[in-house]
């Protein structure tokens, strides 16, 4: 199979082609970037097909998905500053994004009947509760930009093609790129005490072990909504950072606050990010590892 993968200058869509790479398919990489703009690690993406693509220039899109003419497309490419995002004069670019990108992605997926994975967020739901969130559940209440103009791009694909993937993932991190866990170490490191809020609640996504769980799933035709994280059980920011500092070897005491001791984001952060993942089980799939297993492999990369 022919996989066209958008964003792999970002951290899933880096995972995703060295994945391809490994088990020996083809793989062509895009981002806005005239060439690859991730990190030169000597992995396999540095060296794949790679696409300069803007994908909210739909004629360059169709153009370039009917050349290409991949079996699968996997659309990693997002306007992820949550609070960039609210932003006035930023709002017209998230949704060209999020929302018209997506749609053109979807049409031209739709145009060569390709595969779609559309990669979405817990913030697409109001964040309110304690109970996880099913992948069916349509009980949408976005409260930020960020979030709202990624049910609009869920929407787009769901409303265009059948063949989709529509997969939410939480609290991301990876190698390529910016996330908590590399913001916390850098901290640590130039502070005895940090203050961690502990009243948001969710589980973390390794993007090595994510595109692992993609390229599996595109070798189905089990279609759907599915949310993935690793598993390990729900937990906060808090206790994510003393895991952390634990792991790393660091003596940085760590303080929970309140999301409102905190103080106040321009964007609002979900507190129920709970994901429910039993689907990903019953549809045959294998879960993700621990998330405490997964930071201990992350840590040997990075540190």
């Amino acid at each position: 199979m022919r996989y066209f993968v958008t964003g792999v200058s970002g951290q899933l869509g880096h995972d995703v082609m060295n994945e391809l790479a490994k088990r020996g398919y083809e793989g062509v990489g895009s981002d806005i970037h005239p060439s690859y703009g991730g990190a030169d690690d000597g992995s396999a993406v540095t060296t794949m097909p790679y696409v300069s693509l803007d994908i909210t220039d739909r004629d360059a899109v169709m153009k370039t998905i009917e050349e290409v003419k991949p079996d699968v497309i996997v659309h990693c490419a997002a306007w992820t500053a949550v609070d960039a995002a609210e932003d006035e004069e930023n709002r017209p670019k998230v949704k060209a994004i999020n929302v018209d990108g997506t749609q053109n992605m979807a049409d031209a997926a739709k145009a060569v009947d390709a595969k779609m994975f559309y990669i979405s967020t817990d913030y697409v739901f109001n964040g309110q509760g304690e109970e996880p969130w099913k992948p069916d559940c349509k009980d949408y209440a976005p409260l930020c930009v960020y979030g709202q103009t990624k049910l609009d791009g869920e929407l787009a694909v769901a409303n265009t093609i059948d063949k989709y993937f529509i997969v939410r993932i939480a609290w991301v991190f990876g190698l390529n790129g910016k996330n908590f866990i590399k913001t916390m170490l850098n901290v640590g490191k130039t502070h005895d005490r940090v203050t961690v809020v502990s009243d948001q609640i969710g589980t973390p996504t390794y993007t090595f072990d994510l595109a692992r769980l993609l390229v599996d799933m595109s070798e189905t035709e089990k279609y759907g909504y599915y949310h993935a994280t690793n598993e390990g059980g729900f937990i906060s920011w808090y206790d994510f950072t003393r895991e952390i500092y634990k792991q790393a070897g660091y003596t940085t005491e760590v303080v929970p606050v309140t999301t409102a001791e905190y103080g106040i984001s321009k964007a609002a952060r979900p507190f129920n990010s709970r994901l429910d993942k039993s689907k990903l089980v019953e549809a045959g799939f294998e879960p993700l590892p621990t998330w405490q297993d997964a930071l201990s492999r992350y840590l040997k990369e990075i540190l």
